[in-house]
């Protein structure tokens, strides 16, 4: 295994100050105002999501997508695209969140896809399959996912893949549509170099965020060690997995510069090429 930096050996002080352009591919910023979830965002909601949002454009941060896992949530995402420049809405039914009556709910999202320019979409999802936690239902992952593609195709949308603990149902379901998808990221990682190289042999990309910090996650490190940069999109999926330096705090859009900065000492590389690769990485995926 190649040497590589670990989060022991990384200075988090030493953060470039250089002012650049980054784009977190990946948040929820809804999840991070709210104490309750599938519920629609309230005025002190977006008072809140503007301090955030201020808070990562002085950080360089100056592009956020927010991530739908809900058709509420989904929602709420659009009216934050709506209400700040800076963000751009994804929207989709997490695995997780599957109910008896996804298909209403997501007839609902398909509506609001036909407006895409107006509700700033730039993307399905997250969606996928997730066979982490007991009493998933699998047939209805499968066939929301599927569902889901098929709307992302039909309004040439990006797709954001969530695959937990389902490394061979996710690539069967991918596989069916791999030479109609063009644009598409595994967001949050986690799987081997084999899902790793089959994904990108397709043209899609991988989600990097605050997890690659984590000591014991050698196996990620090594991946974004080797595989071409092309192939990389940072996010960090705040409120969720923020990197090592805050732990068991509250993940913040702004920590996408630290992802940054940590991907560089692993590949040997500058934080600007890193900077400048990524965000050209993710205004393709995702068509800015």
């Amino acid at each position: 295994m190649v040497k590589i930096a670990t989060t022991k050996e990384y200075n988090f002080s030493q953060i470039s100050k250089r002012p650049k352009m980054l784009i977190d591919t990946h948040c929820h910023i809804n999840m991070m105002v709210k104490t309750e979830f599938d519920t629609p965002m309230q005025p002190d909601d977006f008072m809140a999501a503007r301090n955030i949002i201020n808070e990562s454009c002085a950080a360089d941060v100056t592009t956020i997508i927010n991530v739908g896992t809900s058709l509420i949530e989904s929602n709420n995402c659009i009216e934050l695209a709506k209400k700040f420049p800076q963000v751009y809405s994804a929207i989709g039914i997490h695995p997780n969140d599957l109910t008896e009556n996804w298909v209403s709910d997501f007839k609902k999202i398909s509506s609001l896809a036909k407006n895409k320019e107006a509700n700033k979409i730039l993307g399905i999802g997250e969606t996928g399959i997730d066979m982490y936690r007991p009493g998933f239902n699998l047939q209805r992952q499968k066939d929301a996912f599927k569902a889901q593609i098929e709307l992302a195709l039909e309004h040439d949308l990006a797709i954001i893949v969530h695959s937990r603990s389902a490394p061979e149902e996710t690539l069967r379901s991918l596989e069916e549509y791999n030479k109609d998808i063009k644009r598409c990221v595994i967001h949050c990682f986690s799987e081997g170099f084999d899902f790793a190289e089959t994904v990108i042999d397709w043209g899609f990309v991988l989600g990097i965020g605050g997890t690659i910090t984590y000591p014991k996650n050698d196996l990620l490190r090594d991946i974004v060690n080797k595989i071409d940069l092309k192939s990389i999109v940072l996010e960090t999926d705040a409120p969720f997995l923020p990197p090592q330096i805050i732990r068991g705090k509250q993940n913040h859009p702004k920590y996408i510069k630290t992802i940054a900065e940590f991907i560089a000492q692993i590949r040997e590389q500058s934080f600007e090429k890193i900077a400048q690769q990524t965000t050209q990485n993710s205004r393709k995926l995702f068509n800015i």
